[in-house]
């Protein structure tokens, strides 16, 4: 969530962050501003709502200067408000600090410089205290007054930091919040993530946890918290700007939705032998190890944790291990019990989820192994994990996930698939059939897409529904709560999803004549106990959209729209089934009238509790 942009360099600085903070809407925000240096004196414009009001403030003003930092906010301490908003300044407005993250010991900060110097603090927020922490230290050395405010500062931060008398100078600081160093020639830039530096560099340094970089137009330092100076890899950025456009599409999830088949395929293609046989690229995982394990936990929030749902029952059914998911909100306080025969698995798009990392670290000290799943190469969670399996998704721009899910799905059906055979747990010819599955799902959902406008028609027809339950048994459950989320995310609609056989504990009182009831029916297996479930929500006047194979026609009996997806064996239908459920949740919010790229109150990247 927010997002960070800092330029050092000979252009228009205040040009460049605009440009680079546009490119980060997507991680969510309520208000945005610019500070920059500028004849021995900080310009600061700020304002609340979106950059076009930024902009509209800063007018025909240049702000001309060739050091600045800008900022994205998303309200935790303190309402959405101009005044609210970031940059911050110090007491003498000599300081401005952008902020990203959480500082827990704010209030006793604040006290101490009420107190003991006098501060009278403009805003409600908790990044305040920073610049003013920063502003009592400052003497003329601004790495040294940095150093000394963060080693008063508790909680989850990444800051950038700039003087009125340094006019080429920055200083960042990371812990637990994603930060950047993008290399230019005679610039060099600072963010919180790479689609807002693609347009103008592809080297990067990828800061690390408890690391300060000092950045000049020239030279780009990092340092460790001892004030010792760092050797960093340069990462080279492989995708480019385009990437992160629309490419003539109306939004980003639509965009995102469609190239599904391609993530599917680039996930699936990047990790078969010529034998047919799984390489997982990242992963040193051998018989014995899998063999050691007696436990594993998938450990993910929100859409990654859904795929979790998925994981847990391929990797029980395919390699015979209890498996439990876990939300990671709650893990991390839970103390689990984690050996060094435990494997914990971490979902996350961004590899920056904060909760995750946390429940990371916390397993990792216990002495589990911990495989983590991510789409960001060299993102925090990648970084600090065991092994690595990157999704191949591709930059997922969009705040509701679709892509990046469906490939964490195709993870998972490798993992399963690697651990079972190298366990011995399926056969080999099992284990082929499976993978000639799987390549043939890409193709499937090309096929699936091109039905997308019978479901734009059957949003026109239900987009007003205020209420919306989602069912299915076994697998469609855990999809249930996926297409559920999604529909509530973009569309505000009051979305709940249960397992089908839970109903009549309890939920089915919710059903009223005319509600809808999105039921999932696409495990053969339990295929006659749902359409038992439809026949009890629709006696009491449910409206019922169903999803099936192509083929169970029966179901049309049963319900008011069905939507077909291609034949598949029953452990698949996840990839495809969640589809037309993506596709249904876009329409309708489109219908509505909602910011579908980026949902009320939601971020992209969320790194704070």
């Amino acid at each position: 969530m927010c997002g960070i942009v800092g330029y050092v360099g000979s252009d228009n600085a205040k040009e460049i962050i605009i440009d680079g903070l546009k490119r980060l809407e997507y991680r969510g925000y309520d208000s945005a501003g610019v500070a920059v240096v500028q004849d021995g004196k900080i310009l600061l414009k700020k304002h609340v709502g979106g950059i076009a009001n930024l902009e509209n403030l800063i007018g025909d003003d240049p702000m001309a200067s060739g050091t600045g930092i800008g900022h994205t906010r998303w309200a935790t301490h303190g309402a959405p408000s101009d005044v609210n908003a970031h940059p911050h300044l110090s007491a003498d407005e000599q300081i401005a600090v952008v902020h990203n993250g959480i500082i827990e010991n704010y209030v006793e900060l604040r006290k101490m410089l009420t107190e003991q110097h006098g501060i009278r603090f403009r805003s409600e927020t908790d990044s305040e205290v920073i610049a003013q922490l920063i502003g009592i230290h400052y003497e003329g050395n601004l790495e040294d007054a940095v150093y000394k405010a963060v080693a008063q500062m508790r909680g989850a931060y990444a800051i950038s930091v700039i003087a009125a008398d340094q006019p080429e100078k920055i200083v960042a600081v990371r812990k637990d919040a994603p930060l950047i160093a993008g290399l230019g020639k005679g610039c060099n830039f600072i963010a919180s993530d790479i689609p807002a530096l693609l347009k103008y560099v592809k080297e990067i340094y990828l800061i690390e946890n408890n690391e300060t970089v000092v950045l000049t137009p020239d030279s780009v330092k990092i340092y460790d918290d001892e004030r010792n100076e760092v050797s960093r890899d340069v990462f080279h950025v492989t995708w480019d700007a385009d990437a992160a456009e629309k490419e003539g599409y109306e939004h980003f999830m639509l965009k995102e939705i469609y190239e599904q088949p391609k993530g599917l395929h680039e996930t699936i293609s990047r990790r078969l032998n010529e034998d047919g046989t799984i390489k997982l690229d990242g992963i040193s995982m051998t018989r014995e190890d899998i063999e050691g394990f007696n436990k594993i936990y998938i450990v993910a929030c929100g859409t990654a944790y859904h795929a979790g749902l998925v994981g847990k029952y391929i990797i029980e059914k395919l390699a015979k291990v209890p498996v439990e998911v876990d939300v990671a909100s709650e893990f991390r306080y839970r103390d689990p019990y984690v050996d060094d025969k435990t494997l914990f698995i971490a979902i996350s798009q961004s590899g920056e989820t904060l909760d995750t990392l946390a429940a990371l670290r916390e397993a990792k000290r216990k002495g589990a192994r911990v495989l983590s799943v991510v789409n960001v190469v060299g993102s925090s969670v990648a970084r600090e994990s065991d092994d690595v399996f990157y999704t191949w998704a591709g930059p997922e721009i969009a705040v509701a996930s679709t892509k990046a899910y469906t490939t964490q799905l195709m993870c998972m059906y490798l993992i399963g698939l690697y651990m079972g055979y190298e366990k011995g747990t399926i056969t080999r010819e099992y284990y082929d059939q499976f993978i000639a599955d799987l390549m043939d799902v890409s193709g499937k959902l090309e096929a699936s897409l091109k039905n997308a406008g019978i479901i734009e028609g059957l949003s026109r027809m239900l987009y007003n529904k205020e209420q919306v339950f989602f069912i299915g048994r076994g697998l469609d459950s855990s999809v249930s709560y996926e297409g559920s989320l999604k529909l509530k995310e973009i569309s505000y609609i009051n979305s709940f999803a249960i397992a089908a056989g839970e109903l009549k504990h309890g939920t089915i009182a919710l059903i009223e004549p005319g509600t809808l009831v999105v039921t999932l029916a696409t495990q053969d297996f339990l295929y006659e106990k749902m359409l038992s479930n439809i026949q009890e929500v629709k006696a009491r006047g449910a409206h019922v959209l169903s999803i099936a194979k192509e083929g169970n026609t029966e179901i049309e009996t049963h319900s008011n729209e069905v939507l077909y997806i291609p034949a598949c064996r029953d452990e698949i239908t996840p990839l495809l089934s969640v589809v037309p459920l993506q596709l249904f949740a876009y329409y309708v919010a489109r219908e509505r009238g909602c910011n579908i790229d980026k949902p009320k109150n939601l971020a992209k990247s969320v790194t704070v509790e």
